[in-house]
């Protein structure tokens, strides 16, 4: 951009030497070279300074590695590539005959369990009939043997009672006693298996209900589903790839359906002059003549060039010497997509800043980036 403006300073001075006939001689031609080099510097630290610039600028974008949360052998790839599915479309199956079979045991074996719930819930109703049928024959035997025991007690010698009447008594009493503790133990030992639960259902029935979860949840996760709305992009998987739940091994990538950004490299001085909400213009290498225009919407808080993480080397000097860029983001008024244009083009960008352009240095950034636009039909230069 800087050579545009020397040359663009250049021609008008040739123009105007030229056109009025002005003689090249030893005050003419220095009055121009030093009038230039005043001019052009003047302009050049405004304009650089007030109204950043962005040598480098690209259309970046976010991919999602696909990676499957089971290890299996790809059964059936169901999408084409760089065709946008819909979140929850399929992408691709893997085998899963050991997974359908452990669901349809979990699944049994829930089954066989809620069905031992309700024999269980049978035999205490049974086991609360025997404990009834216990009492009412303790009564009778403790009514018989307390008017008898009574009764020999009252008429002494003249007592009608044998002795071994007594005992028969006795005896028939401490059976239906014995019988009827034996009835309520059974009774509460089945309250109990009945009566244990965890969030209103049966524990055992809640253990195979989770144990049935968990393999249902293993076999739907050998149907791999589009994670949003996307595009699924250079599909390498075919029938009969292994595919590992490792995050380091993705299988596909995936580009989610978002609105596009621009990301432009600032120099370091230009911090103090790049806020949210000013205006920028973008011009890309693959649409020459065009001028996008879009909005400042952020800067990265921080720069790759000073961050250190804990591991066992020293950090080199050559990282502190190396000079870092700020990333600032722009989002575009006009959308891409209406250009057909892919992920990823580059270009050039700048932000304007009108607040403190008093002497109107913006204009002249405005003019020399669409001759960049301009030049991008012959070369795309930087």
């Amino acid at each position: 951009m800087d050579l545009l403006i020397i040359l663009t300073y250049t021609a008008f001075c040739i123009a105007i030497f030229k056109i009025f006939k002005l003689p090249l001689n030893k005050w003419t031609v220095p009055t121009a070279v030093l009038g230039g080099i005043f001019i052009l510097a003047g302009l050049l630290l405004l304009m650089n300074y007030n109204h950043p610039y962005a040598k480098y600028a690209k259309d970046v974008f976010v991919t999602i590695p696909i990676v499957p949360q089971v290890t299996g052998t790809v059964a059936t790839v169901d999408v084409q590539p760089n065709i946008e599915v819909k979140k929850g479309e399929l992408l691709f199956t893997l085998e899963n005959t050991k997974q359908k079979i452990a669901l349809q045991q979990a699944e049994a074996a829930l089954a066989e369990a809620k069905n031992a719930v309700l024999q269980k819930d049978e035999s205490l109703v049974a086991a609360t009939s025997q404990v009834q049928k216990a009492q009412a024959e303790y009564n009778r035997a403790k009514t018989e043997n307390d008017r008898v025991q009574q009764g020999h007690k009252s008429a002494g010698a003249n007592s009608p009672f044998t002795q071994q009447e007594l005992d028969n008594k006795l005896s028939r009493f401490k059976s239906a006693e014995a019988t009827l503790a034996t009835a309520k133990s059974e009774q509460r030992r089945l309250k109990l298996v009945t009566e244990s639960k965890i969030l209103g259902e049966n524990t055992a029935v809640a253990q195979l209900q989770a144990v049935r979860d968990d393999a249902k949840l293993n076999y739907e996760r050998t149907f791999i589903r589009a994670p949003v709305d996307g595009i699924p992009t250079q599909i390498a998987i075919r029938p009969g790839t292994r595919a590992s739940q490792l995050p380091l091994a993705p299988v596909m990538s995936f580009i989610p359906t978002e609105k596009r950004q621009i990301a432009g490299v600032f120099f370091q001085n230009s911090l103090l002059r790049l806020e949210e909400g000013m205006p920028a213009e973008v011009v890309l290498d693959a649409v020459p003549g065009k001028v996008f225009t879009g909005t400042f919407v952020s800067l990265l808080p921080a720069m790759a060039e000073g961050q250190i993480q804990a591991y066992g080397s020293l950090m080199p000097a050559s990282m502190i010497a190396k000079h870092g860029f700020v990333i600032g983001i722009i989002e575009l008024d006009e959308d891409l997509n209406d250009y057909n244009l892919p992920l990823g083009v580059q270009g050039q960008a700048v932000v304007i800043n009108t607040e403190n352009d008093i002497l109107h240095v913006s204009v002249v950034r405005r003019i020399l980036i669409r001759m960049m636009a301009w030049l991008k039909y012959v070369y795309p230069i930087k």
